[in-house]
């Protein structure tokens, strides 16, 4: 355990304190089982070190991460009963979908520790939704998602807004004198801006190696899959890379793809779980509730700018940033006149010179225009979108 305790300092007290993610203050940091979850590389690891370094008595709080060679050898519900019985107070576990049948120890640590808090991480978002539902009402679990526009802002280049409502925005109530040149931050922003880790070298290995990650082991560690069925898994999602967005065809693909047509949805939700792409829905949700899937979308456009080659579709871009921010705090369904539909409100989304012309008959309607820095009648800019959050 002493060496899990100098790690454990070592890391609290190297991390950056300058600069929070939106989650951090929604946090209710009380609950005695805390689970935070998301993608790889948006920033869950350096929150909770935050946390502990601002927060807590390094003495008796402890972090670690399932994947440490302590736990080759030991279990979780040994480490904890060491722990509380040095008076440690407040243990984190980092990536602790690593950690085989971690749901049932921990419902175990819960119950025979009434006296430690819990906090664990996961980037296997499907993993952590399974083993949650083994811990019935015990943990409280927030998601969190990689950096808004606003964010980016204020950790890579100090310009720091207030979160604003959709309703401030469609009112063009946003104002941020430090903010002199938008279009150009919001350039980068959609090539680089939304991990976190971009600020560090090698951006375009570190998010290659991600996908790589979450396609070879985070997936097929869940679903329980052989080794050539992971193959298919990257083989679907450079599909959907090049294609993007496009409207599924499920026998087209099962026959590219050479597997049951059966599967292609399944695959799908696999990795839109894992934070690699969004799946745009009809508002009909039928007896699932889940509306059927009318468009695939990368998840995000720093993805787009790593995976793909073409730039020239650029309607993609302006459209997966729209989905991305927008899903934040609004349900975001497919349109049969326009390009999206939130809160019975109808978004068209383009450059410059879009025009009214598929809006032009219909009420509550709005065109979000990129390449523009200030708002109009019923006209918005597309990077206003992204201080939702």
């Amino acid at each position: 355990m002493d060496k899990l305790f100098e790690f454990s300092n070592k890391l609290v007290k190297g991390v950056d304190t300058y600069f929070y993610r939106y989650i951090y203050s929604k946090i209710n940091w009380n609950n005695r089982l805390l689970g935070l979850i998301g993608p790889r590389g948006v920033g869950k690891t350096t929150l909770v070190l935050q946390y502990i370094k601002h927060h807590l008595n390094p003495s008796e709080a402890l972090y670690v991460t399932a994947e440490d060679f302590y736990f080759s050898q030991n279990k979780l519900t040994t480490l904890a009963d060491n722990f509380v019985k040095f008076g440690g107070k407040q243990l984190f576990i980092d990536e602790i979908h690593k950690y085989k049948n971690w749901s049932k120890e921990l419902k175990l640590i819960y119950d025979y520790h009434p006296e430690l808090q819990v906090v664990f991480t996961g980037s296997s978002i499907l993993d952590i939704k399974k083993g949650s539902s083994d811990l019935s009402r015990r943990a409280v679990i927030y998601n969190l998602q990689g950096l808004s526009f606003r964010e980016y802002l204020s950790l890579f280049h100090q310009i720091e807004s207030k979160v604003y409502t959709i309703d401030e925005i469609l009112h063009h109530q946003v104002e941020i004198p430090s903010l002199q040149h938008p279009l150009l931050y919001f350039s980068e922003y959609l090539k680089t801006g939304y991990y976190p880790f971009a600020l560090e070298d090698n951006f375009e290995m570190r998010l290659q190696q991600i996908i790589n990650q979450t396609l070879e082991v985070d997936i097929p560690m869940f679903a329980e899959m052989h080794v050539s069925t992971g193959r298919k898994l990257k083989q679907l999602f450079a599909i959907v890379a090049k294609s993007a967005p496009f409207k599924p065809n499920m026998t087209k693909i099962a026959d590219m793809l050479a597997i049951s047509r059966n599967n292609i949805a399944d695959y799908l939700y696999y990795i839109e779980e894992a934070g690699m792409i969004a799946q745009l829905r009809s508002s009909t949700g039928g007896i699932r509730g889940l509306g059927k899937v009318d468009k695939v979308y990368l998840d995000n456009t720093n993805l787009i700018e790593n995976l793909t080659a073409d730039r020239s579709n650029v309607g993609n871009i302006r459209e997966t940033f729209f989905l991305n921010q927008m899903r934040m705090k609004h349900k975001v369904f497919s349109s049969t006149t326009t390009d999206f539909t939130v809160n019975n409100m109808h978004f068209e989304v383009g450059g410059k010179n879009k025009t009214q012309k598929q809006i032009k008959n219909l009420e509550n309607a709005f065109v979000v225009k990129d390449d523009i820095e200030a708002g109009y009648l019923n006209v918005i800019p597309l990077w206003q979108l992204g201080l939702l959050y």
